[in-house]
């Protein structure tokens, strides 16, 4: 796991190297201090040398200055270091986030990849921090003190001989047990994260539906599972300390009998003792921030786990760089390849798009039985497609197979007679304007939410785009029209104002195909009407497939894709329908039925 996150440090590997620097100085300074006090009590005291006293005393004071700026200097870059770490842990994480297929973003789900991101990475970034100031500064003081208390006296080191081995096999049974606990509260961290997001983003239809008390009482399981799993986990580590505090005292003890006879005899002199006395505090100390940083490391170690779990995800909609390249001919039947791009990919140029036996399935969620079976048809070059069918027909998991976001399991989906798969993603997304079925708006100002379509488009465009989408007319009603900031996730917008930001968005595209999965269902029969003549009028070349309930909204389609659990029940116009097809007309039947009732 180290070797894989070591990477991460980059730029602040020179922080990690001046930090051991740092820790020796701070080190050498403190351990010094004890052998002059010891100079001070067994030769200055006696002989009444005042000036031996303050000569030694002043060093003293010298390295306990010293000590403090190194060891200021050791916090500053090891905080350096790993904050840097983790901004550079992040960076990757979000960077493999935003490459993720829907069908890996199913797999963790958005609550436990935010968990990720964020407990888990502070999680390494704190321990990561801690490791650079104990990690180099315990073994060092372990050592360094061992050896000038050894030289004091070797009876007496014994003790530590005995000591130490009792410390390392309880920290090490403690540490068995741990990551296997923590493993199991970063997972409860998830739950918390999901009901969160989940109350946060629904809080209208909670409070419409005086859901409170119910998302309370769930937002509360879910922190008390935390809390317990906590608390398991946590109960396992404090034996370290009260362990720790045993061998302590007891080393303690046993070296002022043992010291204290020696004194008496004359073998050992006061300061000695008390010298000795310090180092053995400083070696079971160092010793327990040992102890204390494999505690901290457990827990580091399932979370960095979970992130090479992301890091190391398998993306399975990505460029095929073994690609065909499809190329057109000529007027001499030359072929002709596009300039600015690899030659072994081919370009969406006319927006023909080409369903062959197509089959799909959802591999990580569902129930595992296709959701598509054998789709066969072809939309032209500027036709208008309407699909339509009854609810878990499989519309939308149809038309997310065009802009590979998610992959055919069997057949092909062809876009001007090549495989998307064969397409560069970003080329092929380029030419697909996507008005998904849930509406996504972002914080900032409507222009900067139209200019995700076409971030260099004009004021001129940008206007064009809305009055299609038929948004201009209410953006201009706004206090600050264009300049109007959107709160997180449009919510100062009525859902047709959405809609039609989000159409606007698309369209300033200029795709080649456009698809809108049911994205007029907020918007009423009139302006609908005036966005679908905006497409015929406006957007003649660009392939258009509209997912709708309302058989209103696919009326005037070029041809209509009637969709039944997950087959083609036919496909024709609307006068074609209402004669060969039952499904059709009696979707058709319900609605007209619907609108005289009214």
């Amino acid at each position: 796991m180290i070797k894989k996150l070591a990477p991460y440090i980059g730029q602040y590997k020179k922080y990690i190297f001046l930090v051991p620097v740092f820790v020796l100085l701070d080190v050498l300074c403190e351990l010094s201090m004890p052998l002059l006090m010891a100079r001070i009590v067994d030769i200055g005291i006696p002989a009444g040398d005042v000036a031996f006293i303050s000569k030694t005393g002043g060093f003293m004071i010298l390295l306990a200055v010293g000590a403090i700026l190194f060891g200021v200097l050791n916090m500053k870059f090891s905080t350096t270091g790993a904050v840097g770490f983790a901004a550079n842990l992040r960076n990757a994480l979000f960077e493999k986030v935003q490459q993720f297929s829907f069908t890996n973003i199913d797999k963790f789900s958005t609550a436990s990849l935010v968990t990720r991101l964020t407990n888990d990475v502070n999680n390494l970034q704190v321990t990561f921090m801690m490791a650079l100031r104990l990690l180099t500064r315990a073994p060092m003081m372990l050592v360094i003190a061992f050896i000038l208390a050894y030289r004091i006296n070797a009876q007496l080191s014994i003790v530590l001989a005995i000591a130490i081995p009792i410390l390392v096999v309880s920290v090490m049974f403690i540490i068995s047990s741990a990551v296997k606990r923590f493993s199991v509260m970063q997972e409860k961290i998830d739950n918390i994260n999901r009901n969160i997001q989940e109350n946060l983003i629904g809080i209208r239809v909670v409070k419409s539906f005086v859901r409170a008390d119910h998302e309370n009482a769930k937002f509360k399981n879910s922190n008390d599972d935390f809390t317990n799993s906590a608390i398991h986990a946590i109960n396992l580590a404090i034996l370290n300390m009260p362990i720790m505090m045993f061998v302590l005292n007891a080393a303690t003890v046993v070296i002022i009998w043992m010291g204290g006879k020696m004194v008496f005899a004359g073998t050992l002199g006061t300061g000695e003792l008390i010298s000795f006395i310090s180092y053995i505090f400083q070696i079971l100390m160092s010793v327990m921030m040992i102890s204390m940083m494999i505690i901290m490391s457990a827990r580091a170690e399932a979370s960095g786990k979970r992130i090479i779990e992301v890091l190391d995800t398998q993306i399975d909609i990505v460029d095929n760089p073994e690609a065909a390249l499809s190329v057109s001919l000529d007027g001499n039947n030359a072929p002709v390849t596009t300039t600015g791009k690899a030659e072994n990919f081919p370009e969406v140029t006319s927006g023909k798009v080409e369903f062959k036996h197509v089959s799909f399935k959802y591999l990580l969620t569902g129930s595992g039985d296709d959701v598509l079976c054998d789709i066969n048809f072809v939309a032209q070059p500027g036709e208008i497609v309407g699909i339509v069918g009854g609810t878990a027909s499989g519309k939308s998991s149809l038309v997310n197979l065009i802009p590979r976001l998610y992959d055919a399991t069997e057949g092909a989906v062809l876009v001007d007679g090549a495989d998307v798969r064969n397409y560069r993603l970003a080329d092929l997304r380029e030419k697909i304007g996507v008005v998904l079925q849930v509406n996504t708006l972002f914080s900032g100002t409507i222009r900067e939410n139209i200019m995700w379509g076409n971030e260099l488009a004009t004021e001129e465009e940008i206007i064009t785009a809305c009055k299609d989408a038929q948004a201009h007319e209410f953006i201009m009603s706004l206090p600050n029209g264009y300049d109007t900031v959107l709160g997180q996730g449009g919510v100062n917008v009525s859902g047709g104002q959405k809609q039609r930001l989000c159409i606007a968005r698309a369209i300033l595209k200029k795709p080649k195909v456009l698809i809108l999965d049911d994205s007029t269902s907020a918007v009423d029969t009139a302006t609908e009407a005036r966005i679908r003549e905006a497409f015929y009028h406006n957007l003649a070349d660009t392939t258009i497939f509209i997912i709708a309930q309302r058989i209103g909204s696919v009326k005037e389609a070029d041809k209509i894709i009637v969709l039944d659990e997950g087959g083609i029940s036919g496909v024709g116009t609307h006068d074609e329908l209402l004669k060969t097809n039952e499904i059709y007309r009696e979707i058709n039947s319900s609605q007209q039925e619907g609108v005289l009732a009214q």
